[in-house]
């Protein structure tokens, strides 16, 4: 097989989190590390990792960059990321998926075909912010878009490839997110259980 080209990874990590108390969602502790932290890691080889939103703690060589305006959603986040980036392949990610592994993200660069692939999860709604694209249809794609606009719409004409990673009964599925209490007590549940 042969190596995968390098990439990027832009992590998404500039919403306001109201449903969690406007708390810094990135930074809450699922399994006894931040899930930004966990998204970092399943990007351990990408050059560069560019985190997009205010400032917070990131492990060394990590760039931290702000969306114009600050939180003015997904959309002006990935165009904020991708000005930070230079390689032909880029992974965009949130940075509420404390599940997310490295082999998923190599699933996704080796299935790349076209202009991008996103993780389907099990409704067989696609996973836009968990997805690895070629970087130039990217940038094509958003580029003069003003205004709050939903990712789905902006990326609707690109010729996206879908991936259905294998998920292991018992284990939380990579797409898993944490946008509220419950879904970070969940998934802080479903960790300690995985590792009990």
């Amino acid at each position: 097989m042969p190596e995968p080209i390098p990439y990027a990874a832009v992590v998404l990590a500039g919403g306001r989190a109201a449903r969690l108390g406007g708390r810094a969602k990135p930074q809450l502790e699922v399994g006894g590390r931040s899930m930004l932290d966990a998204v970092l890691a399943a990007v351990a080889d990408a050059a560069p990792r560019v985190v997009v939103g205010p400032p917070q703690p990131v492990p060394p060589g990590v760039v931290v960059v702000r969306e114009d305006p600050p939180g003015g959603g997904p959309v002006r986040g990935m165009q904020a990321g991708l000005a930070a980036v230079d390689a032909d392949v880029v992974a965009v990610l949130a940075a509420d998926l404390p599940f997310l592994t490295a082999a998923v993200v190599a699933g996704l660069r080796e299935r790349l075909t076209g202009d991008g692939v996103v993780v389907v999860d099990a409704t067989g709604r696609d996973q836009h912010l968990l997805g690895v694209w070629r970087t130039a249809a990217l940038r094509a794609a958003l580029a003069g878009v003003t205004g709050p606009v939903s990712v789905r719409s902006v990326l609707a004409d690109l010729a996206v490839r879908r991936y259905r990673p294998d998920v292991v009964p018992g284990t939380p599925p990579p797409w898993t997110d944490c946008d509220t209490p419950a879904d970070l007590e969940r998934a802080r549940g479903v960790r300690r259980r995985v590792e009990g």
